[in-house]
């Protein structure tokens, strides 16, 4: 299948929040096949590249905006690689969606990731971003990946090879940027019937806690070294504070939400407010979590 091209890209269908103008081209790949035309458009183009992946942590400006943004649309799914004593490797594309590889692992009756539940987005970009939850990191589970790069297309490399920190993820001493292709993970072996439960125990847990159901992108602020970025917020008053169509949730106040009929003004305008609140009140400085393009 040939890479697929789609002109000026509404931000707003691609992002969880729904807010953002338009880009100026989609490249969708679909196969491996692909990776050769792709890197031959990123030679050939002076735009700026960004893997979107399921658009769920990112904060787009209205406008048009000078980018490619590059999508991974492969359909194999999730697959066993090998079994070591209770353990099994699983190999998945970056393009699966995070929930759906969480209810292939349930069905399977294959535990490890239950604490993920109910975050939303790609594969990829819960190895792009680190993505954790209730103790887990999406890294601690990371045995290889594969990458892949215009000057050396695809490669795997041991996860001992790449750097996992707090939200973040880096192909080590290769550097460069690389698209996320595939990721191998270990996991272990229970019963369907446990793996729900313990699924169903964290969203329950998650739900009560986090507007799991609104439009959102997730966390706005990284948790400070020893601190909690929701409690300061909270602290600060922002909790449930909102301009024009957008607000920090009252259930979570890291936790910026689209009520509607936001735009990116406010919602930008809005994180700093909170920034600087947070700032004055506490002489801490809340880096963004939340990438913004």
């Amino acid at each position: 299948m040939a890479l697929v091209l789609i002109p000026n890209p509404s931000l707003t269908e691609r992002t969880t929040l729904e807010l953002g103008g338009t880009a100026e081209v989609e490249a969708v790949v679909h196969d491996k096949h692909d990776l050769d035309e792709l890197g031959t458009f990123l030679t050939r183009e002076t735009l700026r590249p960004f893997v979107i992946g399921e658009g769920s942590n990112l904060i787009a400006p209205d406008g048009h905006l000078d980018m490619a943004l590059i999508r991974v649309n492969t359909t194999s799914g999730p697959e066993r690689v090998e079994k070591v004593k209770d353990k099994l490797v699983v190999r998945c594309g970056a393009g699966q969606r995070l929930p759906g590889l969480l209810g292939w692992a349930q069905m399977a009756g294959l535990s490890g990731l239950e604490a993920l539940t109910g975050i939303p987005g790609s594969v990829g970009g819960a190895i792009a971003m680190n993505a954790g939850s209730y103790g887990l990191e999406f890294g601690d589970l990371v045995t290889r990946i594969q990458l892949w790069s215009p000057a050396h297309g695809l490669f795997w490399l041991n996860a001992d090879q790449c750097i996992f920190s707090y939200r973040h993820f880096s192909p080590g001493i290769h550097g460069g940027k690389c698209l996320i292709w595939k990721v191998e993970l270990v996991l272990t072996e229970a019963t369907p019937k446990s793996v729900r439960k313990n699924m169903q125990e964290f969203y329950e847990k998650k739900k009560a806690t986090q507007p799991v159901t609104t439009k959102s992108a997730g966390c706005v602020f990284k948790n400070p070294e020893g601190e909690s970025a929701g409690k300061l917020l909270d602290q600060a008053g922002m909790k449930g504070v909102r301009l024009g169509g957008m607000a920090f949730s009252d259930l979570h106040a890291n936790f910026l939400i689209n009520t509607g009929n936001g735009n990116s003004r406010n919602a930008l305008e809005l994180i700093e407010h909170g920034r600087i609140t947070v700032k004055e009140k506490f002489g801490i400085n809340l880096e963004t979590e939340v990438i913004i393009l």
